[in-house]
């Protein structure tokens, strides 16, 4: 069985030859195997969001080759790419049409790549699915699909992004610091929910986090990033044995420094 995703030495350079030329990536490895969840910690400007950004196509990569399931993705275009992956960002405003209906939002997500629009409403067969997703998030939607997303709260919001990115079983999620605009009683409970839609889903995913105890906490395997590329990665019985002060102790022994982000330390 192949990966889900490979990441073979992918370099990304901004500002080349300029004053604030920023290495980005460099020499990102990284495989998935089908049913990896991995979440991704490191200081600020690690590469952690940069990497999931390269997986998407926001921009082209200077180096390297990103194959999804066996296909060799590295010279699509973003919206290309969109068969093979969700995503969640980090604002919940950003994954949703806020003057549509909950219904209608959902509606976008699984028609996505049909050449379809909205004209046609919203079929029978389609309400009854949305409805029955939209149960399982136990926040008592189903019964307000046609609400304007607008209205709802921020963690309904990334509950429903959620649902939407995962409607059409993506090769590959990306979860970008989707909690981190959260309160924490909230955060924990879209975390829930992105355990549950991921397993049930069997997906595989990535998720971008700043807080160590939910990277310990969440997921079969944790990354860390430090100046560009992968730095330590553990997975399985180890992962589950980590303390947050293993992850620091590992930090500085790779950075030869203390770990300096207060946003990591007091999450």
């Amino acid at each position: 069985m192949g990966y889900a995703l490979e990441i073979k030495d992918v370099h990304k350079v901004f500002n080349r030859g300029i004053i604030n030329e920023k290495i980005a990536l460099n020499g990102v490895n990284l495989n998935l195997n089908p049913g990896d969840f991995v979440t991704i910690i490191g200081g600020n400007g690690a590469g952690k969001s940069t990497t999931l950004n390269a997986i998407a196509g926001v921009w082209p990569i200077d180096g390297g080759q990103i194959i999804i399931d066996g296909t060799d993705i590295t010279g699509l275009p973003e919206h290309k790419r969109a068969a093979y992956l969700g995503r969640v960002f980090q604002d919940p405003m950003t994954g949703t049409a806020a003057t549509m209906g909950i219904d209608e939002n959902m509606a976008i997500a699984y028609r996505r790549g049909e050449h379809r629009t909205l004209r046609w409403g919203i079929s029978r067969e389609e309400k009854e699915l949305f409805h029955e997703k939209l149960a399982t998030l136990g926040l008592g939607l189903e019964d307000r699909m046609t609400s304007k997303v607008g209205l709802l709260s921020g963690g309904q919001r990334q509950a429903i992004t959620l649902l939407m990115a995962s409607l059409k079983q993506p090769k590959l999620l990306l979860l970008d610091e989707h909690t981190a605009a959260l309160d924490p009683k909230t955060a924990a409970k879209v975390l829930e929910i992105s355990d549950k839609i991921i397993s049930e889903n069997h997906l595989t995913a990535m998720m971008v986090t700043h807080n160590m105890k939910d990277a310990i906490n969440h997921g079969n395997r944790l990354i860390m990033m430090h100046e560009g590329h992968v730095i330590y990665d553990v997975a399985g019985e180890e992962k589950q044995k980590l303390k947050v002060k293993d992850l620091l102790a590992k930090f500085e022994e790779a950075s030869g420094g203390e770990f300096a982000n207060d946003r990591m330390m007091l999450a």
